[in-house]
């Protein structure tokens, strides 16, 4: 029988693993400006393994965007596919491209108890939607549907590029410098690694300060050390990603909790757990009762996305795959 291979891309790494009696194997990670395709990554993990091309029968691969037709354009990095000449040159079988947000939700299925930390306490409702947000090159956005029997199905979207909400008037007064440094300001322009920077030179426009640091790392390390002015920015980042969150649960009725995966939030995890992003998730007015009690849990797991490509592998082909 052939193996069946996941990949998991984003706009810096691709991660490639062999999916294997309902697990991940071989996990590797490859930086994609190292090559010009995926298919040429691909044939280098494999080489890397000992594997020859036509060793593996089907392929799933977790992509940001929009998925259909032939081919694919990656939204983050300089690659394309084309689905024949990549089931050719690999001497594939069955290839299923799925958005990175269905994957990640997907994923949320394999967590265990280790994998997760508590942001807010709650009951989730088994038969009810969950919201799966993520700041990291960008903001995804999923929603994961409990379908039964042990099937799921995640719904994709776009919901990262919804306008950031504002409610007070400090946040009109930073989103407004950031208008005038970008045009229309989505969710992501602002909860994103670039965000950070982007909120950091809002906060020092707004208070009169003089911006130093240049970069989402350099933020978070400034404000793990004590800077005052770098904890606003995470405090700040954290409020409004729970406003956005929030959005997302009264919008799609997502009492089945909240997953909060991505790069950005786990390098401040303690000072995210602190923030205000509880009291801004509930923050709906005359709906804020709706809110209560939705957990809310912030995702550790190391490979989630590559875990719902094999999910969506497995539901895709069953047992072939």
């Amino acid at each position: 029988m052939k193996l069946a291979l996941v990949g998991d891309i984003g706009g810096t790494n691709a991660r490639f693993a062999l999916w294997e009696n309902d697990q991940l194997r071989s996990v590797s990670v490859l930086a994609t400006a190292d090559f010009a395709c995926p298919e040429d990554a691909i044939t280098v993990y494999l080489h890397g393994l000992g594997l020859p091309l036509g060793a593996v029968g089907a392929v799933c691969l977790s992509v940001a965007g929009p998925v259909s037709g032939d081919e694919f354009r990656f939204t983050n990095n300089h690659w394309r596919l084309s689905r024949v000449a990549f089931c050719r040159t690999l001497e594939v079988d069955r290839l299923l491209l799925i958005n990175d947000f269905s994957a990640m939700a997907l994923g949320m299925t394999r967590l265990q108890p280790e994998d997760v930390r508590q942001v807010c306490a709650g009951v989730a409702e088994p038969t009810r939607p969950a919201v799966v947000i993520g700041p990291g090159t960008g903001l995804g956005v999923g929603t994961l549907l409990n379908l039964g029997e042990g099937h799921w199905m995640a719904l994709p979207g776009e919901g990262g590029h919804v306008d950031l909400p504002m409610s007070n008037p400090r946040e009109v007064q930073l989103w407004q410098h950031i208008y005038n440094e970008i045009g229309h300001v989505s969710a992501e322009s602002v909860l994103s690694g670039s965000g950070l920077a982007r909120v950091y030179r809002a906060i020092c426009a707004v208070e009169g300060h003089t911006p130093v640091l240049d970069s989402d790392r350099a933020i978070t390390a400034a404000a793990l050390a004590g800077d005052p002015v770098a904890r606003q920015v995470l405090e700040q980042f954290s409020c409004w990603l729970g406003r956005v969150a929030g959005n997302n649960v009264l919008t799609l009725g997502g009492r089945g909790g909240v997953y909060i995966v991505g790069g950005v939030i786990p390098r401040f995890a303690d000072l995210f757990l602190a923030s205000g992003f509880a009291r801004s998730f509930a923050d709906k007015g005359c709906m804020s009762d709706y809110l209560n009690g939705i957990p809310v849990w912030l995702v550790t797991a190391p490979y989630p996305g590559l875990m719902g490509a094999g999910v969506a592998l497995q539901q895709a082909f069953g047992q072939e795959a």
